[in-house]
């Protein structure tokens, strides 16, 4: 779908690590040199013609991520360099203020280390609780999510889709269940955004933390939204310049209202501008479209995978576009700089997520994350190549 927008596909290669980051299309590509070639200047800064051209530029894309998320305000949408800094914006500006001593906050074993670690120092600091909703065959349910949680559970920070399971959790229904027990919740979307429709006012989600360089757009850029009622209590925790309205040598300041409260400093402009490209063109190809592609694109290289000799794929019946697994006697980093001898590129290793071992019941696994613009004949390739039966001595 729409492969010869990406240059590195005409590479000869085959591009299976889409977790990571995706592959930038010639037009996002396009339009970050348009900026720096011809109207370079900073936003929200200067009184001429070109700064002014980036300001619209760069609100277009706050309006382009509202509407592509269905938030009910662009104020709700905070650029951030991207899902690790909106998530310790919101931990550390919001919830070290919100939370008390020896409250709990429910996570999960498969989280990535930028939904957990934050968690670990704030918890230290206020003498927190964190305790880990338990795994049903690696997956969240709602069931658990409702024995996990106790009157001292104040906040449940998980991801929509994890990036090593791939498990698509019931995050609707979680949050309802939370929200009647006057439970936050926080959502890790770095994985679903890019792959399904995401409406936060049917979710009715509280925070939500995603990066535009898993979704086309380029590095360096992230959104954190939130409820109006929620960031208006939030606490910066970077100062500078843009963020407040005066201040005076003795220290009396007043602060900006939020998006400006909470992006202080000259943001990734170009990032920003390439962004809203990069919406505009996962708008124009459909979100309910991508996500079916991949659905079927991941079961037929399911239905392939399983005739590999001694292969163990640990989430089968995921629903994501991400296919976690090993070759049984290969260390999968040994695996995957093989693949690479044939311009396969695919993830090896813990993926961040380094405490899903203790489900899991193993550290290192190899990771195939599929995108839009993957086919059918990179998979049977990729099959090929697995099935080769001197696979083990060609490695070893």
């Amino acid at each position: 779908m729409n492969r010869e927008d990406f240059e590195l596909l005409k590479k000869n290669i085959i591009y299976f690590d889409n977790g990571a980051t995706s592959l930038k299309p010639k037009k996002v590509v396009d339009t970050i040199s348009d900026y720096y070639n011809n109207y370079s200047a900073n936003a929200h800064r200067g009184d001429y013609d070109l700064s002014l051209k980036v300001d619209t530029k760069f609100e277009e894309t706050r309006n382009l991520v509202k509407e592509f998320i269905n938030a009910k305000k662009a104020k709700e949408i905070i650029f951030t360099s991207g899902t690790t800094d909106s998530l310790n914006k919101i931990i550390f500006g919001y919830f070290k203020n919100y939370l008390k001593e020896n409250d709990e906050i429910l996570l999960t074993k498969s989280e990535h280390a930028s939904n957990i670690l934050p968690w670990f120092e704030l918890a230290e600091q206020l003498n927190l609780n964190i305790k880990y909703i338990p795994l049903d065959n690696l997956e969240v349910t709602l069931e658990n999510v409702k024995k996990a949680i106790t009157p001292y559970t104040k906040v449940i920070s998980i991801a929509h889709i994890t990036n090593v399971v791939g498990d698509v959790r019931p995050i609707k229904e979680i949050i309802k269940y939370a929200h009647e027990h006057n439970i936050l919740v926080i959502i890790d979307g770095a994985q679903s955004v890019a792959h399904h429709k995401t409406d936060v006012q049917d979710l009715d989600v509280d925070f939500l933390a995603f990066s535009a360089h898993k979704m086309l757009g380029p590095t360096g850029i992230g959104i954190l939204y939130g409820k109006e009622q929620l960031l208006n209590n939030i606490k910066p925790i970077i100062f500078g310049g843009g963020m407040n309205a005066s201040f005076q040598f003795d220290k009396t300041r007043i602060y900006n209202d939020i998006p400006s409260l909470l992006e202080a400093g000259t943001l990734n402009i170009a990032g920003v501008i390439g962004f809203g490209e990069s919406i505009k063109y996962l708008n124009n190809l459909g979100m309910d479209k991508i996500s079916e592609y991949e659905k079927s694109l991941k079961k037929y290289a399911i239905e392939q995978l399983k005739k590999v000799n001694d292969i163990i794929i640990y989430n089968e019946n995921s629903e994501s576009g991400i296919i976690t697994f090993n070759i049984k006697g290969i260390f999968s980093q040994d695996l995957a700089i093989y693949l690479n001898k044939y311009n396969i590129c695919i993830r090896a290793g813990n993926h961040c997520a380094k405490i899903l071992k203790d489900d899991l019941g193993i550290k290192n696994t190899c990771r195939i994350s599929l995108y839009f613009y993957n086919t059918k004949e990179e998979i049977d390739y990729l099959f090929e190549i697995l099935n080769n039966p001197n696979l083990k001595n060609e490695i070893i």
